[in-house]
């Protein structure tokens, strides 16, 4: 028996923010499809009834199945539904499906049907396309994750994007054109293909409306083909503090930035780079790359494997290296990432936000000077770079020139 996991049109239909999934399914006769419902891990939610239902020509949302553990009669025998609470899914299976299965219905969680539930249009036909399962993503509130995006196109040749489901199409977050979204600026990075094609995309600074579902892919938003489908869940409460956005430093200075990341991770690659434009191009690794640009002015000073830091400093600053800068330590196909902007300035000037240190105007001197600042912590992750600023009299060194791309504008992109 041909066996489809069909989500030809998935669209986020979010309900109160804590239920969503599918809103179109199609399978074919003799087939099978399945349904994910996603919701927010609440004491509420994950004792309550769940429930996926069929509404009639009445308007009624009769019961297929049930936690309570009621089945239908004309459904006994080839529906299941499989709630798994720790990870806030439940899961409905409806195998040898006919024409007549075709219709509306709904997941839900609730005492009754006309609790909260998300509507979807399910389909039956002669055949179908077959489209991979939905694989689930689970990121901490502050933290980061590392999305895997499916093989595609081997040569490099077709754009590679990030785009998030909504009820009339998948709104573009991200692009290898050098497309970012206002909320994602300087913290998504899509990562160069591999040989296979396949690339990652990494995401850190999570908040609590990243939570929905994505699909990743290369070519064009409109099409299916070599696309992921992506369920985001970011937790509702964190163990991870709120990290500063800025790290302040004048030109002519030094800072250091101290990247962490969890000691008891076994990581091969401890790094730092310089986001632009939803790429990072690596400036600085612990196996002692330097981006020749950077030669003479950024090193990494220490790491100390024990307490899962490393720091990294830079010097002779100019305004040129004004920008986003992330700390990352890579774990196989994980990474673990943290990000930070970097603000530089000539005069004196005091931010009295608690997220931005205070510049002191460097003074004429022989040696090297120090000045103090107020920590500055970006915590994303198992990664966070904290921060201070020097002031030294060498003379300024080219600053990098990391790959750009082409912007262009956010659009919606609509189903067809």
């Amino acid at each position: 028996m041909a066996v489809l996991f069909l989500l030809a049109a998935l669209l986020q239909e979010p309900v109160l923010s804590a239920l969503y999934g599918s809103r179109f399914l199609t399978g074919e006769v003799g087939g099978s499809v399945t349904h994910q419902c996603f919701y927010s891990i609440t004491p509420a939610n994950k004792h309550d009834r769940k429930y996926w239902c069929k509404i009639s020509g009445s308007g009624v949302c009769y019961t297929i199945i049930s936690t309570t553990g009621y089945t239908s009669k004309n459904h006994a025998g080839r529906v299941s539904l499989e709630d798994t609470p720790e990870n806030g899914t439940f899961t409905v299976t409806l195998t040898e499906l006919k024409k007549s299965d075709t219709g509306t219905y709904r997941c839900g969680i609730g005492t009754t049907n006309r609790d909260l539930y998300v509507s979807l249009n399910l389909t039956v036909l002669a055949g179908a396309g077959v489209l991979g399962p939905t694989e689930l993503v689970w990121g901490e509130l502050r933290g980061s994750v590392t999305v895997l995006c499916p093989p595609g196109d081997t040569q490099g040749s077709k754009k590679r994007f990030w785009c998030k489901l909504g009820r009339t199409g998948c709104a573009l977050i991200a692009s290898t054109d050098g497309y970012v979204g206002k909320s994602y600026k300087g913290r998504i990075f899509i990562t160069p293909q591999e040989s296979s094609g396949a690339f990652k995309i990494l995401i850190n600074d999570l908040k609590k409306e990243d939570s929905g579902l994505y699909r990743c892919g290369t070519g064009r938003l409109s099409g299916w083909d070599r696309q992921q489908v992506v369920a985001l869940q970011v937790t509702a409460a964190s163990t991870l503090p709120k990290r500063p956005k800025f790290l302040s430093g004048t030109v002519g200075g030094s800072l250091s930035m101290k990247c962490h990341y969890d000691p008891k991770g076994n990581y091969e690659k401890k790094y730092l780079c310089r986001w632009k434009e939803a790429s990072c191009s690596l400036l600085v690794d612990v196996d002692g790359f330097v981006h020749e640009s950077y030669k003479g002015r950024i090193r990494i000073a220490s790491s100390d494997q024990e307490n899962g830091t490393y720091t990294v400093v830079m010097r002779h600053l100019r305004e040129e290296d004004e920008g986003w800068y992330w700390c990352g330590a890579k774990n196989g196909h994980t990474e673990h990432t943290s990000s930070v902007k970097l603000r530089i300035q000539k005069e004196t000037c005091s931010s009295q936000h608690p997220e931005t240190s205070t510049l002191v105007k460097p003074t004429l001197s022989s040696s090297p000077a120090a000045y103090s600042t107020p920590t500055q912590r970006s915590i994303t992750g198992l990664t966070y770079a904290t921060g201070t600023v020097t002031r030294t009299t060498s003379t300024l060194l080219p600053t990098a020139n990391p790959s750009t791309f082409v912007t262009s504008p956010g659009e919606i992109y609509h189903e067809r």
